[in-house]
């Protein structure tokens, strides 16, 4: 008995030293854990915001509509998150681009429409990080008039900028680069990531691409790369925009309105076709060289040739034209693919993958023949929402996928929370870095969206509006004072204003309240909406 005893205790004493043991080592691994995510945390992330003109997220392979491939885009989302519903505020150029440098919506940064100014004196993301130790740097188009401030180098295009050997300014001072504009902007990142910048700072990095705007000027290698595919219409290509007058009155159609010479590059050397925009397309040719003429000749030619011998009328010249702007417009994407995977590849060979923060997107989306339009500007799926890839190896698992509401309004404060500044109360965006980490994290419930350059090129009307995770209400107020609504969940399309439908009673009241609610919390109200508009008329007179 006195050995089993004696056995026994000894045994328990020798459990309780692996009890001590073992909680020891959990506290110091604890510890250790915690030390290390406070070190991963202090580490401040590199940016690398690549942003195109116009580029629908239906021309993005990782969306899964088969229109073209974009291997290298897509590998952000593959080894990242695709957002499906991301959105910008304001579906037009330059407001949009003002929207993502400050995180607050057109009505209070100021830059409503492509016409007003633009104070870049304005407090913007940029500055925030350049005061933070960041170098910042913006590259290719921004489309905002004035010297860009926030940035340590800047070299971008005037205005809308050119395909063919483009004019660019540089911290100020104008020069011209032979070559096309897509391969030369992506030289001139690549040229700052490796010999401008420098290498033990963090960077922010703006890389932003003309293509694929109008009117679609694809880089030689790709000519006709498209040539021979027979595009399906979209299934509301023939729109009557029954119950929805301010569609009906739109100025964009694939049908009517696509320019022959300066959209679909019919520039015949007999003069053939006089439109409203040939000088203008006949002044972007001639800045090609004589090789890039002969290529460009060698072309178009033939398909002009092969126009005129067809002779076609009513829905088959209007499937022709709908196919010769899909044909160019996605080859200039292509392009677009091939400078991404360019960065994507420095990125690797210079250990610089794992600690950069690599996001793609649009300045808004585009009609591909959706209600037989192209173009942008209304509140519909099409144009307001944008491609939203991103890519961070330290924090998003590959392959998320997120389906809450995202605007371009958070690009703003999410940088601002991955490089450690507090995010300024008059900001109105909020930071994706928790939905980014947990995709169950709480977010809004709804997004607002405004729209204000009418009267205007294409005749879309001023109207503002509200999305929820299933319905849409719009209210287009300048001369229609007219209400759309949509159940997005049976009809996506939005085919059916059901504004007016006894059965959605309650929806539109509820809907008419959230967003009175959004205008609030926004600081908009039909008051601001009447300022935007007298200045925008007195600019016009």
């Amino acid at each position: 008995m006195v050995n089993k005893t004696k056995s026994y205790n000894t045994s328990l004493y020798d459990w309780q030293i692996y009890v001590i043991l073992a909680l020891t080592i959990l506290v110091f691994l604890a510890s250790s854990c915690k030390d290390f995510n406070l070190k991963r945390d202090a580490i401040k992330p590199n940016i690398l915001f690549i942003m195109s003109d116009d580029h629908a997220y239906q021309a993005i392979s990782a969306y899964g509509h088969n229109l073209n491939h974009t291997p290298n885009i897509d590998r952000i989302g593959g080894e990242g998150v695709i957002f499906l519903k991301g959105f910008v505020t304001n579906s037009i150029c330059a407001p949009s681009r003002a929207v993502m440098l400050t995180g607050m919506h057109s009505h209070l940064n100021g830059k409503v429409d492509n016409l007003q100014p633009f104070d870049w004196n304005q407090d913007n993301v940029a500055k925030r990080l350049q005061r933070a130790g960041y170098q910042t740097a913006l590259i290719g188009k921004i489309h905002l008039q004035g010297q860009p401030q926030g940035f340590d180098y800047y070299n971008i295009l005037p205005g809308q900028g050119q395909y063919y050997n483009p004019d660019f300014i540089i911290n100020g001072r104008d020069t011209q680069y032979h070559g096309y504009v897509t391969q030369i902007t992506t030289d001139l990142a690549l040229e700052w990531l490796e010999d401008k910048r420098q290498h033990e700072q963090p960077f922010m990095l703006l890389y932003h691409h003309k293509a694929p705007h109008r009117p679609w000027m694809p880089e030689p290698k790709y000519f006709g790369l498209f040539d021979s595919v027979d595009f399906t219409l979209p299934a509301n290509f023939y729109d009557d925009y029954q119950g929805r007058p301010a569609a009906a009155l739109h100025e964009m159609g694939i049908d009517q309105h696509l320019d022959i010479v300066y959209d679909l590059k019919m520039l015949d050397r007999s003069e053939l076709f006089q439109t409203r925009y040939r000088k203008y397309f006949q002044s972007m040719v001639d800045r090609m060289d004589e090789e890039q003429r002969t290529q460009w000749n060698a072309h178009y030619d033939l398909l002009i040739q092969e126009f005129q011998s067809q002779t076609l009328s009513g829905k088959e010249l209007t499937q022709w034209k709908y196919n010769r702007y899909m044909q160019d417009y996605l080859s200039t994407i292509q392009s677009v693919d091939d400078g991404v995977g360019q960065i994507l590849e420095y990125l690797d060979q210079n250990n610089l993958t794992e600690n950069t923060i690599v996001i793609y997107t649009s300045d808004q989306g585009f009609y591909l023949g959706e209600h037989g339009w192209f173009d942008k500007r209304f509140m519909y799926e099409e144009s307001f929402r944008t491609p939203m890839l991103i890519r961070y190896p330290r924090e998003i698992r590959p392959g998320t996928r997120i389906d809450a509401l995202v605007q371009n309004i958070d690009f703003a404060p999410t940088f601002m929370d991955f490089a450690g500044i507090e995010v300024p109360p008059n900001i109105q965006g909020q930071s994706l870095r928790n939905l980014l980490r947990d995709t169950s994290s709480q977010w809004r419930q709804s997004i607002y969206y405004t729209y204000y350059e009418y009267p205007g090129e294409h005749n879309v009307n001023r109207h503002y509006g509200i999305r929820t995770d299933r319905y849409k209400l719009i209210h287009f107020y300048y001369d229609l004072d007219y209400w759309e609504m949509y159940d997005l969940k049976s009809d996506l399309n939005e085919m059916n204003n059901l504004y007016n439908d006894p059965a959605y009673v309650q929806i539109q009241k509820s809907l008419h309240q959230a967003l009175q609610d959004l205008r609030v919390h926004y600081g908009d109200s039909d008051a601001q909406d009447q300022q935007h508009l007298n200045r925008f008329l007195m600019d016009k007179k």
